[in-house]
């Protein structure tokens, strides 16, 4: 049987989701936060997923929220039979879950109950985690609360950065969306299984201000973070009078007993630098206006004082 889908998501992360969902004609409707602006210009622009369903002809709707009776209305007009949310950015009324016929099921990039909430790729790398996943969740009212139907797991490499491992479970999403479609299509009830209370991790959202190098911390904890916020916000320090945004970097057990934030070494292997355990190498970096470069690089046009 065919299902009519409603699906409502906002960033790049849930586009290949909505191209998943969409494949069989049976997406009648897309919902995606409103137009914002963005850019020098502060220009008003589309989300990525408005732009694949515009692409795809796919009927787009932007209500704030769904507080009205006339986008409660407009919802139900459309009569699904389930509700499709990757990413949305708002959190919905017990209405809306109760509108399809199947409720709402979530993509969510983390395998519940870690990392609930905004930021779970950052956070999950941030960690230390080896591993990741998404998970396909029967939505309630709580914030990622729900029961799990299906989830796939993936090992989060030693190099792997928030934007690498952002790829992998976006087309990760779309996959397990696509092994729950197919299961509802066969008239197949998915298994529920309610998330352990044990084991419950929150992703806050990602502040700015988190991005500057704490070098008191020690080095293996500094090159998980570095990793987990490339390419955004971006780690950042300021080496002897110079800011520096940090792209790659890696954690040395040497323990130089030197204050932590001096430099201990600058040459062709990178920047060595103290922290409160061991010493983090900057490979990569990006001074204020250039481009990201090689520390070598860097350190031909600036040579540091050791």
């Amino acid at each position: 049987m065919s299902l009519r889908i409603v699906f409502a998501g906002t960033p790049e992360f849930a586009v290949p989701a909505l191209r998943a969902g969409a494949a069989r004609g049976e997406v009648v409707a897309v919902y995606t936060q409103p137009d914002r602006p963005a850019g020098r210009g502060r220009q008003l622009q589309m989300s990525p997923v408005k732009q694949a369903a515009l692409e795809l002809g796919l009927p787009v709707q932007q209500p704030l929220n769904f507080k009205s009776d006339e986008a409660l209305d407009m919802l139900r007009s459309h009569a699904a039979d389930l509700m499709v949310v990757v990413a949305y950015g708002l959190i919905l009324p017990q209405a809306v879950l109760d509108t399809p016929r199947l409720g709402c099921w979530n993509v969510h990039a983390s395998l519940l109950p870690r990392w609930r909430g905004a930021a779970p790729i950052q956070r999950a790398i941030a960690s230390g985690d080896t591993v990741s996943g998404v998970c396909l969740m029967q939505m309630e009212k709580g914030l990622d609360t729900g029961p799990v139907l299906l989830q796939l797991k993936t090992p989060i490499g030693p190099k792997e950065t928030g934007g690498s491992l952002h790829d992998r479970l976006s087309q990760l999403g779309a996959e397990v969306l696509r092994d729950g479609l197919a299961l509802a299509r066969a008239g197949m009830t998915l298994q529920a299984e309610a998330q352990p209370k044990d084991g419950v991790t929150y992703a806050r959202k990602i502040e700015k201000s988190e991005a500057k190098l704490d070098w008191t911390l020690a080095a293996k904890s500094l090159a998980d973070k570095v990793r987990a916020f490339n390419p955004w916000p971006v780690a950042e320090t300021e080496l002897q009078g110079e800011r520096l945004r940090v792209y790659q970097a890696i954690g040395l057990d040497h323990n130089s007993g030197k204050p932590p934030g001096t430099v201990l070494a600058a040459g062709k292997d990178g920047i060595d630098v103290a922290c409160g355990q061991g010493a983090l190498r900057l490979l990569a970096v990006q001074r204020d206006g250039g481009r990201v470069q090689s520390a070598a690089e860097y350190l031909n046009a600036r040579p540091l004082a050791l």
